[in-house]
């Protein structure tokens, strides 16, 4: 089994896994704060979401990239295009929530959401940078 190929799939997990024990962290000191409480989704269920589109998406990529490197770019926009979608089909019950704490809550998906794409963006770009 080729390990190089599937390193940007390890890649994502453990970063994925680095930014959630920090935004873990920052909810844990600051357990009191009524802003941080109440969310229509907990924490965990934003990064599972995120973090199994990642994988999705990055394997689609590593796919894409042994059949024909040129369409990695185009792959990629189409596939995050998707994601965004999606992610706005997650984000509707938070907008259309009653919850006090709807901004610190909106704010907070918004945030894991660009953490996620960076980390797909970055990895992407790794594959392009690998022409072999």
């Amino acid at each position: 089994m080729n390990f190089k190929k599937y390193q940007p799939l390890i890649e994502v997990t453990l970063l994925s896994i680095l930014v959630y024990l920090a935004h873990k962290l920052v909810f844990f000191l600051n357990e009191n704060n009524p802003n941080l409480q109440g969310f229509h989704f907990p924490i965990e269920v934003l990064y599972g979401f995120f973090f199994i589109c990642s994988l999705l998406i990055i394997r689609i990529l590593i796919m894409v990239n042994e059949k024909n490197i040129n369409n990695v770019g185009f792959t990629f926009l189409l596939v995050t295009f998707i994601k965004m979608a999606l992610s706005y089909v997650v984000l509707s019950p938070i907008l259309n929530s009653g919850n006090p704490n709807v901004r610190t809550e909106k704010i907070d998906f918004f945030i894991i959401f660009a953490l996620f794409l960076t980390i797909e963006t970055i990895v992407t770009v790794r594959i392009l940078n690998n022409k072999q």
